[in-house]
């Protein structure tokens, strides 16, 4: 998977969980927190549909490395890897 197809699947499921949020301007490199009216049980809901959705478990440690679009790609591009994906 590449990083773009990582972060179109990050901001798919941003889309389900926040569905009034724009995410058609986001910058990659800001933090999506800072740029979008979540909390922080909008952002265990994204760490939970990874783990439904795709089977990713993200440790509660590297939840920081999610903080962004690039954070998400960089995090889960080695991770859909290891599954053959």
């Amino acid at each position: 998977m590449t990083n773009d197809e990582c972060k179109k699947l990050v901001l798919d499921i941003i889309a389900d969980i926040a569905p009034d949020e724009d995410i058609s301007n986001l910058k990659p490199d800001v933090r999506l927190r800072d740029q979008m009216q979540l909390d922080s049980m909008d952002f265990l809901d994204i760490v939970m549909e990874l783990r439904k959705r795709h089977n990713i478990e993200v440790p509660e440690a590297d939840y920081l490395k999610l903080a962004t679009l690039d954070g998400c790609a960089e995090y889960l591009v080695p991770k859909f890897a290891e599954q053959g994906k």
